[in-house]
């Protein structure tokens, strides 16, 4: 009897740890469309300045993107809906052609955002 409640509790463990593997970023922000936000220099600047901590995040989803941004473009969007991976994929592809010294500091920042995490 105990031998079965010890694989019936293996078990659960290894079935919530696979839910939880698979558990993705809210979608709440969804959306949003990416190529306004990139075409709109005003707005463009104001979630850069955000996701960098330059300036304020102004909306409910600047503030959300800002707090899963460095995560998801360090680990290629694993926990990412398909469409925030779109957005991420859209927002790569912009800055690289557009503005890359904006993209390399972009980068930094989630490495160093992902560093400081790693020693929490």
């Amino acid at each position: 009897m105990a031998r079965l409640i010890c694989t019936i509790a293996i078990i659960g463990i290894a079935l919530m740890c696979v839910l939880a593997e698979e558990e993705k970023y809210e979608d709440k922000y969804d959306d949003i469309d990416v190529h306004e936000v990139l075409e709109n220099v005003k707005l463009r600047e104001q979630y850069y300045k955000c996701f960098m901590a330059t300036g304020p995040c102004v909306t409910a989803d600047q503030k959300f993107f800002s707090k899963i941004v460095s995560e998801a473009f360090q680990t290629k969007c694993k926990l990412c809906t398909e469409k925030q991976k779109y957005m991420l994929d859209e927002i790569s592809e912009w800055y690289t052609k557009n503005d890359p010294e904006k993209w390399n500091a972009f980068i930094a920042k989630t490495l160093e955002d992902m560093k400081k995490k790693a020693k929490e």
